[in-house]
């Protein structure tokens, strides 16, 4: 099975690994850079701009967690974490240096391909919503202006990934309504196949510590839902 070529990074320091995937990603018809350690990996994202970066989490010389927090420094492109089955720690971290997903190891390269796919037309969707519904919608200080998809809170711009502004706007668009882990996994991350949610967890996480710890309320059991 061939798809639209995809500019693919992958940064993976096991050789075994580095040389199938890459293989496999270009039998499905992307293009693949691939680096054996950070340093290589943070460089060949500067000159290539990949429109995503696989990275795995343990690397010589810079490990991908920190890769990921320079990549965000200056680039809001699709980024997946490699983990091990065994480092849940590792998912966590990663996600928290702004990685969009990740996918354990090991894996299946359908399952890679998907979650590649899946990322992609969620930024495919970001880069779309120039022309989004307009309009101001106000939850006590936060402000979320559903033009620009700005978001302020007590007149300050806040500096939300795309991840927690897509959040963020399901949140808003259902407010006081419950969603589940599930439903934010389909609407959000556009796993309709299903997916691990942790990845939720993490970024409503990373998303209380912005606008407010109490303004996202966890009802034990079904979810999450905004405090109107």
């Amino acid at each position: 099975m061939r798809e639209e070529s995809t500019r693919v990074l992958l940064v993976e320091d096991d050789a075994v690994i580095r040389e199938t995937t890459q293989l496999a990603l270009q039998r499905y018809g992307h293009q693949v850079t691939s680096c054996a350690d950070g340093l290589a990996g943070l460089a060949a994202f500067e000159e290539h701009a990949p429109d995503v970066t696989l990275l795995d989490v343990m690397l010589p010389r810079m490990d991908g967690i920190e890769v990921c927090r320079r990549i965000r420094r200056s680039s809001q492109l699709a980024v997946l974490m490699l983990s091990a089955r065994t480092d849940p720690l590792d998912v966590v971290h990663g996600l928290e240096a702004g990685a969009d997903d990740y996918v354990t190891k090991p894996f299946d390269t359908a399952v890679l391909v998907a979650r590649i796919r899946a990322v992609l037309r969620r930024c495919a969707a970001d880069r779309q919503a120039s022309e989004p519904t307009t309009g101001t919608v106000v939850f006590g200080d936060l402000r979320v202006d559903l033009a620009s998809l700005d978001v302020h809170r007590d007149g300050r711009l806040l500096p939300l990934t795309p991840t927690e502004r897509r959040l963020l706007l399901e949140f808003t668009a259902h407010p006081g309504q419950v969603l589940s882990r599930n439903v934010l996994l389909e609407r959000v991350w556009d796993y309709a196949w299903g997916g691990d949610t942790r990845v939720v967890d993490v970024h409503v996480q990373r998303l209380r510590a912005k606008i407010g710890k109490d303004r996202i309320e966890t009802v034990r059991g079904f979810g999450y839902k905004l405090r109107c």
